[in-house]
């Protein structure tokens, strides 16, 4: 029983099936590099309070430099028996510098050992997908200098509605994906608070100086309340959101160039390079990468929900179930990192179809709603404007016409408040041209938006 670190109360050993049962070391050693800079944190602060002495800090110290060389290395062996990764890093340095090793735990739990460590983790995830989504937005930024002057249709209940310029659908993505980054931002904020020092759930007696190991480990300040602290997983809640929503926005891109590189739209050319084909169609260029990344959210957010559901009830403080939490955080963010990294490459080798956008684009009648608002703008009361043009569309429609190709005559059929000056803004490129409200695709505000990301993506 002594090679458990709580056997001493226990007479008889663990049965076999459940050291396989509740061991967490398969999935969790993932965290030695962060439960290698808490411990060193935590024996320094132990030595400048002066529950270590300084020789015995160092021995300790360089006994988990050590280990740490030994993981990168891959030569290290975790064991099964002994749970998880913080029970397999405390046992090896006590092999390695004896009974002093055996002073590391002084003044802490596993309890506040393991959110410490999966805290550390978060936050240098936050910041490897906050660069990834950088990349992303400044892939699409890159694509506005070569598709200025491209027209597209833009959609709503996936019926042609009015025209966009090209590069105003490119900033869509830059916007969406920018919240994301605040909302990562956000969570890395209230998860870079050090648990540390809660031990089991009421606190220790040793006198720690908990801030002292907040400042070695760049947490901006201490969790103050350690039943909280013990049974608090919000901060992987949150982070574990965000990247659902991350994930969401990525599935609708890529639901929408999915349709976009079909036959029927003939928008857009994929990268050969991120297609796959078929084993009996021989002329197939399958989107798999981005029919995958929209397969995929459903796996991120049914992590979410796993959490949720996992957290639901428990009472306070810790309770084993949140050795669960892990593998669904783990999974979820190498999920979303790895999404990321393609949808940047794809959406930089990716080519618009120009002759097929500009072949289609008078289709769907995309310069109705600027007709309707170019009488309003005369003084038309808007629902009568709105009558007035879909009956001049229906007209249009029946003659297999666009606006503009229809005569004056029958324009005035519709209102006679339209004269001659009524074609300067029909036809989907016209039509863009007339927008001027702030945060729309009118060409100036669009410009301005390229230079406002230009500066933040530099």
């Amino acid at each position: 029983m002594a090679a458990k670190p709580w056997g001493g109360v226990f007479d008889v050993p663990t049965d076999p099936r459940v050291e396989k049962f509740t061991e967490s070391v398969s999935f969790d050693q993932r965290l030695w590099p962060q439960d290698l800079r808490g411990s060193i944190a935590h024996a320094r602060m132990l030595a400048h309070v002066g529950v270590l002495t300084s020789a015995e800090c160092a021995a300790i110290t360089a006994g988990l430099e050590a280990i740490g060389r030994e993981i990168a290395a891959g030569e290290f062996v975790f064991r099964e028996e002994l749970e998880d990764v913080h029970m397999n890093i405390e046992r090896s340095l006590i092999d390695r510098i004896g009974d002093v090793g055996r002073k590391l735990h002084t003044g802490r739990s596993r309890n506040d050992q393991v959110s410490t460590d999966f805290r550390l983790w978060i936050r240098d995830a936050c910041d490897r997908i906050d660069g990834l989504l950088a990349d992303l937005q400044r892939a699409f930024l890159g694509r506005c200098e070569r598709d200025a002057d491209v027209v597209l249709p833009g959609y709503t209940h996936l019926q042609r509605a009015q025209p966009v310029l090209a590069n105003h659908y490119w900033l869509a993505y830059c916007e969406k994906f920018a919240r994301d980054r605040q909302r990562l931002g956000d969570a890395r904020g209230r998860t870079n608070q050090l648990p540390l020092g809660a031990a089991a759930l009421a606190g220790t007696t040793i006198p720690i100086d908990r801030e002292h190991v907040a400042e070695a480990l760049g947490f901006e300040g201490v969790v103050a309340n350690s039943l909280d602290s013990s049974s608090d997983r919000d901060f992987a809640l949150e982070f574990c959101f965000v990247l659902t929503a991350v994930a969401l926005h990525l599935s609708t891109w890529a639901e929408e160039w999915i349709l976009w590189s079909t036959s029927e739209f003939g928008f857009l050319r994929l990268p050969q390079a991120y297609c796959t084909g078929s084993s009996i169609m021989p002329q197939k260029i399958n989107p798999d990468v981005l029919e995958l990344i929209r397969g995929k959210t459903g796996r991120v957010a049914g992590n979410l929900q796993a959490l949720v559901t996992l957290v639901k009830g428990l009472p306070l403080a810790y309770n084993r179930d949140l050795q669960e939490d892990k593998p669904r955080v783990f999974d979820s963010a190498d999920t979303v990192s790895q999404c990321l990294e393609l949808a940047a490459s794809v959406v930089a080798g990716a080519e618009l179809n120009r002759p097929a956008i500009d072949e289609r684009l008078e289709r769907g009648y995309l310069d109705a709603t600027t007709l309707m608002e170019h009488l309003i703008a005369k003084g038309v009361p808007q629902r009568t404007a709105h009558e007035a043009i879909g009956k001049l569309v229906a007209s249009a429609m029946r003659t297999h016409r666009s606006l503009a190709e229809l005569s004056l005559d029958e324009l005035r059929a519709a209102s006679t408040a339209i004269d001659e000056g009524v074609y300067a803004i029909l036809g989907a490129r016209r039509a863009v041209e007339a927008f001027v409200s702030s945060g729309s695709t009118a060409p100036r505000e669009v410009a301005k938006r390229v230079r406002y990301w230009q500066e933040q993506l530099r």
